[in-house]
């Protein structure tokens, strides 16, 4: 069988967070696996440098790709992928195969008041046609496929969960002080990391934080999404993006990881702290409790008094939640993630 992939959000940039990371990773992931079937992976313009070795269809096409140009390929270009699998929401408009599309989560139809009215039209009018006409749907979560369910009409068995994963050889626990000089950090510290954002309650985080009158320190790291206004706070340490290599370090020198976001499709972040060895303040919706286990602090992401007391917990209880965590960690990787991705690929054939 012949598998097309839309891999076009891993080569966006090398910065990659969310979508970007999923793509990238499930990407390497698949091109390990030991199996007969053949990937043709489709792109817009040529593979970044740190992409696997595989087999590239770059096909350059300024605007509305997966509208017009990579229909048209699909269509005219031979042989023919036998299914197609995009790896973020917009599957090809039309397509002579079936397609199968990965959906992260549905958080833009909750709050549309966060994107500018184009990108909101665009994100729901190809998002729904995308699910609509996809012969599977591939969600990260228990969570994300409820939604879909609710939201889209699909059937529970036309719905895949495939949990992500990290990467393992990287965050393990890291001392190392020469990431806490670059970015100006003494003594102990809590860490945000991750794209900044309404939907990940920065601000709510900052004001309890201060409320909480903590003697550490707290680290804000990730570089800004959109509609985030970066506000000064005494003892609070704004990084920006954080690159990759230093991320196992600035985890596992922090006293917790906290994540007390108002939706999360998965969170990726949570199981490299974990695995980094330091204990998880996440919020008590969404799909953070998927992720997190028992091995989580649940906070109410709306309660001040709450995400201090989660805060608090971490530090009086660190040994616990370390012990937790790196136990429940083990649940989670890239292989298994693609493992379940190309069973999922296997169920589709051209047959309607």
């Amino acid at each position: 069988m012949i598998i097309g992939i839309d891999a076009n959000e891993a080569n966006l940039t090398s910065q990659r967070v969310g979508v970007n990371q999923y793509a990238f990773n499930l990407l390497w992931a698949l091109s390990k696996l030991k199996t007969e079937h053949k990937f043709v992976v489709y792109l817009k313009d040529q593979p970044q440098q740190d992409f696997p070795k595989m087999n590239y269809r770059v096909i350059p096409f300024p605007k509305l790709w997966t509208q017009t140009r990579l229909p048209l390929d699909l269509f005219l270009h031979n042989p023919r992928p036998d299914v197609f699998f995009s790896m973020t929401h917009y599957a090809p408009r039309v397509a002579p195969m079936p397609s199968i599309v990965a959906i992260m989560d549905l958080g833009f139809l909750k709050t549309p008041e966060q994107f500018t009215v184009k990108d909101f039209n665009q994100l729901k009018s190809w998002t729904k046609y995308s699910v609509k006409q996809a012969k599977k749907v591939i969600a990260i979560s228990e969570f994300t496929k409820k939604d879909i369910m609710e939201n889209y009409g699909r059937k529970s068995e036309d719905i895949s969960v495939t949990y992500l994963g990290y990467e393992q050889e990287l965050f393990k626990p890291k001392q190392d002080k020469k990431v806490l000089e670059k970015y100006g950090i003494e003594g102990e510290y809590f860490l945000f990391l991750s794209s900044l954002k309404p939907s990940k309650n920065v601000d709510g985080l900052i004001k309890a934080y201060t409320a909480g009158k903590f003697k550490e320190k707290l680290v804000i790291a990730g570089k800004n999404a959109w509609m985030f206004d970066q506000k000064s706070a005494e003892g609070v340490i704004f990084t920006g993006f954080v690159d990759e290599q230093e991320k196992p370090a600035l985890m596992s020198q922090a006293a917790a990881f906290l994540l007390p976001s108002f939706y999360e499709g998965f969170g990726i972040p949570v199981l490299e702290a974990m695995a980094c060895g330091t204990p998880v303040v996440v919020s008590n919706v969404a799909s953070l409790p998927e992720v997190a286990g028992e091995a989580g602090i649940y906070v109410k992401p709306d309660d001040i008094k709450s995400i201090i007391v989660g805060m608090q917990t971490a530090i009086a209880d660190r040994d616990k939640y370390i012990k937790l965590g790196l136990e429940r960690v083990k649940l989670f990787n890239w292989t298994k993630c693609a493992q379940e991705t190309l069973q999922c690929l296997e169920t589709v054939t051209t047959k309607y």
